[in-house]
């Protein structure tokens, strides 16, 4: 019923580092943007602000699963925002808590792939862009006969939605990354395999960061907030679905390349810095 090919934005081409501490594969290039981030399901707009914005998306999937998280799941919403609802793909987690985003498994697939499809359908499906977000849907469906890793399934998800708007950028998994211990330490050496002098964070992490490691790399950090009104005004809380139906994926490119361009001026290539306004410690994965 559901056909289509899935195409990540993955590249043969990369070379990661063969250590944490060692130097990036490349010379480091100015301007160039590092998001990293778990794969989400239908992620939302202020997720998918972020990962547009950057020229590497590094898929952290080697971390743990959190079950409230956004790793199997996504909130849909109808157009006028009177009625919310979850789509969830059942997850069964072989090492319990403990289990890492990659190492989580779909149950029921055939269930899961109607319910995915019924539900989008049910709240999109009279909005005016909707034959392109039914088309952008295919190739994820399909993997639900071809994998049972709910990561496979939500990277694809964030693919689809980034092919629809035109990204340009490269995607890139946080295991072909060799990197060293701490939560910073961590994120510091993933952008620097890139390449990259600017790594890109949201408000999910500026509860933690420390932006030494980053220093430490010539790694500027830009915190990455988005608008709170007009289309912007409940980004952080339903899924890019509904903004890619109701206005369609031209104009929300032109949103989201606007919001684009008031953060690359801010990536300088020797000091880590904060765009005005935001804390002094602050990231986001």
């Amino acid at each position: 019923m559901y056909r289509g090919t899935c195409m990540p934005h993955t590249t043969n081409s990369f070379a990661p580092a063969s250590t944490g501490g060692s130097s990036s594969p490349e010379a480091p290039r100015p301007d160039r943007l590092c998001a990293i981030h778990q794969p989400n399901l239908f992620p939302r707009l202020s997720t998918l602000a972020k990962l547009f914005a950057a020229d590497y998306w590094i898929v952290l999937d080697d971390v743990q699963f959190t079950r409230r998280d956004y790793q199997h799941r996504a909130r849909l919403a109808s157009s006028d925002d009177s009625r919310r609802q979850w789509l969830s793909i059942s997850t069964h987690l072989p090492h319990g808590r403990s289990t890492l985003i990659h190492q989580a498994r779909v149950t029921e697939p055939d269930r899961c792939q109607r319910r995915t499809a019924q539900l989008i359908h049910q709240y999109y499906r009279s909005a005016p862009h909707w034959p392109a977000v039914q088309q952008a849907l295919l190739p994820v469906l399909d993997l639900f006969g071809t994998t049972n890793r709910t990561a496979a399934i939500a990277e694809a998800s964030t693919s689809a939605l980034l092919d629809l708007l035109g990204w340009k950028g490269q995607t890139v998994s946080s295991r072909d990354i060799a990197v060293r211990d701490g939560r910073s330490q961590r994120l510091a050496d993933l952008t620097a395999a890139t390449g990259s002098t600017g790594y890109l964070c949201g408000t999910g992490g500026m509860k933690y960061l420390e932006t030494r490691p980053f220093h430490d790399k010539s790694i500027a950090v830009s915190a990455f907030q988005i608008p709170t009104d007009g289309i912007w005004h409940n980004g952080r809380e339903v899924s890019t679905l509904l903004a890619l139906a109701t206005i369609g994926p031209q104009e929300l490119t032109g949103y989201l390349q606007r919001l684009t361009d008031t953060y690359r001026p801010n990536v300088l290539a020797a000091n880590a810095v904060f765009l005005p306004g935001s804390p002094t410690r602050s990231a986001t994965r």
